[in-house]
């Protein structure tokens, strides 16, 4: 018989904001609620020079984030409502002397953790530390060869065979102490990239991870880093190959969703936000990363180092600025980077407001990671 907590879906190509319709029906009413999610970085630095990384875009003023900042952010909330952090954002969180700290006092509120990484500083003694507090653990690795690795991420060869090491060392820590944490790995797909589609799908399966991720490259609204989504549609059967490599531990998944629609939104109103929060490794509370440039300062709202998030949440300036975004002021297809984070929650609610579909909350087993919307 196949239990519950088998049955549950991971899901890595869509939302799940339509479990969370408390949190929706009070935002229908004009509450001024908690997001569900936050995705957050400790630091701006990182120690990786990714070529399709869209943090260099994002500079905006540093300020560091302490121990006691995290830990004022983190009490913070747990008492608004936020259900889960995830340490993903603009820039290599494990460089953070507040990290594992961070990690530990996040789950000891009873809020759901979580991290994205290029692995590279994760050791043993590390990940025996972390992994009991995380619901998921994602690397960012987008080739399955060294010379090619090194290429793309902008590191030394040398750097792919520690980073493989240190996912083999997660994979063995949970099994041996039974954890329930998520083990995953993420390509971010540029059409030129296409040669280690397939390596790295090859790599997934000897190293056994739960999960392979194969998502897009999101762009500026001024095309900085150039990518043609038109030449997707010429990879398809190579990643459809890539998925056919899963066997029963391991999937190989393609977010088809954003891969398939060539950078296009339906909506213009941006409704998203308010549920899953962006906050930049500078303490930077804006909207959504693609907001965290000094330029966009007029939409900036506050920054966790000089003020408690419980006020920015809580204050009129954050509203001002959640509302604008939702209005007929802005228009998302012409003011905005191409598939953000908020994209999948944006259609939901876009479809909601608009009588598309009713709100209901699905059908069958709750998915995993159910706070990461």
């Amino acid at each position: 018989m196949v239990s519950k907590e088998d049955a549950a879906e991971l899901i890595l190509d869509g939302t799940k904001i339509a479990w969370h319709l408390d949190r929706v029906k009070a935002w229908e009413r004009g509450e001024r609620i908690a997001p569900i999610t936050i995705d957050m970085a400790l630091t701006r630095a990182c120690n990786f020079g990714c070529h399709y990384c869209y943090a260099m875009m994002q500079e905006n003023d540093r300020l560091p984030i302490t121990k006691q900042v995290m830990f004022n952010f983190l009490e913070d909330c747990a008492e608004l409502g936020v259900n889960a952090i995830s340490l993903v954002s603009d820039g290599e969180s494990t460089l953070s002397p507040v990290f594992i700290d961070t990690v530990i006092k996040g789950s000891s509120l009873g809020i759901s953790m979580a991290l994205g990484t290029n692995g590279y500083l994760l050791n043993e003694r590390k990940l025996e530390l972390i992994l009991p507090h995380l619901t998921y653990l994602r690397i960012n690795i987008t080739a399955g060869e060294p010379k090619r690795y090194a290429e793309i991420m902008g590191v030394r060869e040398e750097w792919f065979h520690r980073v493989c090491d240190n996912i083999r060392s997660m994979v063995r820590i949970k099994k041996a102490r039974g954890l329930d944490v998520t083990i995953g790995l993420q390509m971010v797909l540029m059409p030129d990239y296409a040669d280690q589609i397939l390596p790295l799908a090859q790599l997934g399966k000897q190293l056994r991870p739960d999960y392979l991720v194969i998502k897009h490259c999101s762009d500026n609204e001024e095309g900085f880093l150039g990518v043609d989504y038109s030449l997707y549609e010429k990879l398809f059967s190579k990643l459809r190959e890539a998925e056919s490599l899963s066997d029963d531990e391991y999937k190989v998944r393609v977010k088809w969703s954003k891969i398939q629609n060539e950078g296009r939104r339906s909506y213009q109103r941006c409704y998203g936000p308010p549920f899953i929060l962006q906050i930049s490794g500078s303490g930077l509370v804006a909207p959504c990363g693609m907001l965290f440039n000094e330029q966009f300062k007029k939409l900036h709202i506050g920054n966790i180092v000089t003020e408690r998030f419980r006020d920015i949440i809580r204050g009129d300036r954050y509203w001002e600025v959640i509302n604008y975004l939702a209005s007929c002021d802005f228009n998302a297809q012409k003011m905005c980077g191409t598939l953000c984070l908020q994209h999948k929650v944006n259609e939901y609610l876009d479809a909601y407001k608009k009588g598309k579909i009713e709100a209901a909350t699905p059908p069958g087993p709750l998915p995993k990671h159910l706070n990461f919307i």
